[in-house]
């Protein structure tokens, strides 16, 4: 969800401008200040707070200092209510309620952090004092450039972590004692709740693939279930995913496993052409709209990817094959969608429920009591649907 267009400020009495980028697809910001070292955390929160973006022309660690300022200036908890107070009032609001109003402080947050810019050039190098080497992680997010650009600090740093996390890779099994790693790319959301991982690995296996090794993995992104599927020997595997970012991740950690032979990733809506034995989906778990490129593996308007998923299952299964629907019961307890809707849908779709395997969460924010959604957290159970279809 990129944005790029027109910048322009004043500088030494000289008008300037240059290509503004926001993966968020943020507007280009009207009111521009040029700032230097000398600008102090709370000026600077509270021209952010205006709505005046920051241009820094100081030193680069002394910008992303000035960033972390903020965001302590940010979340910090009001003076007019303590920790108790606002738990207490929150038993008064509804789950969703609650989602709503953290969706709406997540936004007022990313607005306000995303105030302070770094001007970049064509060869993704940065001017300033103390400016780390970020030109790969730029080429691997943005591509080849040809003129300089404009982005928000804090998106700088994500993409500096991103291009770290594609250099390590997040382990997601153990093959053979061989770590089996995954390197997602920037943007691509990274596997790292391993509990559906695990989920897809211990399932058993549906008939249909004794008669035709064949199987489906439907939004791929990094390619994390496409490769389990391949280390569990079904034969020939299709991913697919329409985002070209996604695309381009699955393919490389195909080619990084060996498992090119058994691996195709396809440009498709959904699902490929032909049918297989078996059809694994991990739709985003919410219904809700996403405000940035990442958001997208979480979150699914109108769980229009569910929906297509159920309903057009059928026509893609082979006799005694399986759909396998991964999806975690967190929109459920926070009132975005009823358990009796998804059966439906089910149900509708000419499907039927084999059986269901069950995990809870084991990710940080399941455990943390300060998290605004952490009474549904805590309640959250990742599902593997074995469906098929009704006879």
């Amino acid at each position: 969800m990129s944005q790029d267009k027109t910048l322009q400020w004043v500088e030494g009495g000289q008008e300037r401008s240059a290509r503004w980028h926001s993966e968020n697809g943020i507007a280009p910001h009207k009111k521009i200040q040029i700032v230097d070292d000398t600008l102090t955390a709370d000026i600077a929160y509270r021209l952010a707070c205006e709505g005046t973006a920051m241009l820094y022309k100081g030193d680069f660690q002394n910008a992303r200092q000035l960033l972390q300022a903020l965001v302590r200036r940010v979340d910090k908890p009001s003076k007019k209510s303590s920790r108790a107070d606002r738990v207490e009032k929150d038993k008064t609001k509804s789950p969703l309620d609650i989602f709503n109003l953290h969706r709406l402080a997540q936004s007022q947050r990313a607005r306000i952090l995303g105030m302070v810019l770094i001007e970049v050039n064509a060869d993704h190098s940065i001017s300033l004092r103390r400016a780390p080497d970020v030109a790969q992680a730029c080429a691997e997010a943005y591509g080849k450039q040809e003129a300089p650009y404009v982005i928000s600090l804090r998106e700088l740093l994500g993409v500096i972590s991103a291009h770290e996390w594609r250099k390590t890779g997040v382990q997601v099994l153990t093959r053979d004692d061989e770590e089996i790693r995954i390197y997602p790319h920037y943007g691509v959301f990274s596997p790292v709740r391993g509990e559906y991982v695990e989920l897809v690995l211990k399932a058993p296996l549906p008939e249909a693939i004794k008669q035709s090794s064949i199987a489906f993995d439907i939004g791929a992104g990094t390619g994390v279930l496409a490769v389990v599927l391949a280390l569990r020997d079904i034969q020939k595997i299709v991913a697919t995913d329409l985002n070209e970012r996604a695309l381009a991740c699955a393919q490389d950690n195909v080619n990084q496993l060996g498992l090119d032979t058994q691996i195709e990733v396809q440009k498709a809506n959904l699902f490929p052409e032909g049918k297989a034995a078996l059809i694994v989906c991990n739709p985003p778990w919410l219904p809700a709209r996403p405000s940035s490129s990442l958001e997208h593996a979480v979150y699914d308007p109108e769980s229009q990817m569910l929906k297509g998923f159920l309903e057009k299952l059928k026509d893609h299964l082979l006799p005694r094959g399986e759909g396998w629907l991964i999806l975690s019961d967190l929109a459920e307890h926070l009132g975005l969608r009823t358990r009796e809707e998804l059966l439906h849908w089910i149900e509708q779709a000419g499907l039927t429920v084999i059986a269901r395997l069950d995990t809870k969460p084991t990710h940080q924010k399941a455990f943390d009591k300060t998290d605004a959604l952490h009474t549904a957290r805590s309640k959250e159970v990742t599902s593997l649907w074995r469906l098929a279809i009704k006879s």
